[in-house]
């Protein structure tokens, strides 16, 4: 493969000291990515920026392969790189800017954002507020005013294994049963999906109950986070824990929303997921918890945002994907108001097309042949590798009686 450049991108706004650990981080007032060119010493006529909101995708593994299709690719990271306790997806939203200024600078014809999981959403509402900036401030108050931001538009979106949003998924992952905030072990036993008793299979009505109740949940904290803001005096924010953040039906019942993945997370058994400290969501802050998981307050609904994005959207999903499922898929792809927009399945495709370099390959090819404007019809079945296409052209409809 082509050689790799590291590039320092300054930011719009400098990373302040109650959101950033490293006081380095906040003095060097740059943004890290890596390059991957399609031909050396030079620029090709499209850039693909991989996103996400914290991950750290200096290595993505896509990068590599969308460059030898033919487009430089670029891996950025946002100030929250590795740590999303303090992250506001409206300062993500400078940075994704500041990369997208930068690249235009230098002079790409065609500048594509790809979000990838987590970064579907923020892509979502990068490209609304850059075409029609409308959100002055965090829903919990300050800086910054993305009306007064440079945000670039971008050429055309890619939604990569990606879910509607933050706030959405972590809702759909809540644990209902837990009953005291500082104490996970204290459960209600009717909301314990597992509970053999309860399931899996699960039956509509624990779905239905169970849904209502993670919503339920999810504005508990949010009224309790907004109280607890509006009360501060001294500090700007404060730091909290969320326990069972990894409850999701769907890791354990394959008849909901169904795929060709198998039971459990992205991080092995569902049980341990919901309590290890690694989970969702787990350490977070007053003001974080408004503008990334609040179902009712945070600005990054990827479905809600699309609907004002007047760019091409291509929406691409695995079929064995355990965290972004085929209903989240369908959801982005609905949300898109015009014809220019595309639904490609990968089949056998896990979240991180694990393992899978044929896969890996076949998700650059996909992404780039739409990019240059192949005649794709607007949706097209799961792709098993380089096979011809000839699944159904849609992921199964979400089932009403399931709760999801």
């Amino acid at each position: 493969m082509n050689g790799v450049e590291l590039l320092a991108i300054p930011m719009q706004t400098p990373a302040a000291a109650d959101q950033i650990y490293s006081g380095v981080a906040r003095q060097a007032g740059v943004l890290w990515a890596t390059r991957h060119r399609a031909a050396p010493g030079r620029l090709a006529d499209t850039v693909v920026v991989v996103v996400h909101p914290s991950s750290n995708f200096l290595g993505h593994y896509a990068l590599p392969w969308l460059a030898a299709e033919g487009a430089d690719a670029v891996g950025m990271t946002t100030r929250y790189i590795g740590n999303d306790s303090a992250l506001l997806l409206e300062n993500c939203v400078l940075d994704v800017g500041s990369v997208v200024r930068h690249l235009r600078n230098e002079g790409y014809r065609q500048v594509v954002l790809m979000g990838n999981s987590g970064g579907g959403g923020l892509v979502a509402l990068y490209q609304e507020q850059a075409e029609n900036p409308t959100i002055t401030g965090p829903p919990g108050g300050g800086p910054p005013d993305l009306t007064a931001a440079d945000l670039p538009p971008a050429d055309a979106l890619v939604l990569a294994m990606a879910h509607p949003g933050r706030a959405g998924l972590l809702t759909e992952w809540l644990d209902p049963a837990v009953v005291d905030e500082h104490d996970p072990t204290r459960r209600d036993d009717d909301l314990d999906m597992f509970r053999p008793r309860n399931g899996p299979p699960y039956a509509p009505g624990f779905l239905a109950a169970y849904r209502a109740a993670q919503q339920a949940r999810n504005d508990r904290i949010t009224a309790w986070a907004s109280d607890r803001l509006d009360r501060l005096s001294g500090p700007a924010d404060l730091p909290f824990l969320v326990h069972g953040t990894c409850a999701d039906p769907r890791f354990l019942d394959l008849d909901i929303d169904p795929s060709d993945r198998e039971p459990g997370t992205l991080w092995g058994d569902a049980y341990a997921a919901n309590l290890q400290p690694t989970g969702l969501a787990h350490f977070t802050t007053l003001r974080s918890w408004l503008s990334q998981w609040s179902r009712t307050r945070s600005n990054g609904h990827g479905p809600l945002r699309l609907r004002g994005v007047g760019v091409p959207v291509h929406v691409i999903y695995g079929t064995a994907d355990q965290g972004c499922f085929p209903s989240h898929a369908r959801e982005l792809f609905d949300a898109v108001p015009h014809d220019r927009r595309t639904l490609t399945a990968i089949h056998g495709g896990r979240h991180y097309l694990n393992g899978r370099p044929d896969l890996a390959r076949r998700l650059a090819e996909i992404v780039l042949d739409r990019c240059r404007g192949a005649d794709t019809p607007a949706s097209t079945g799961p792709v098993r590798g380089q096979a011809p296409e000839s699944e159904p052209a849609t992921p199964p409809a979400r089932r009403p009686s399931n709760g999801t």
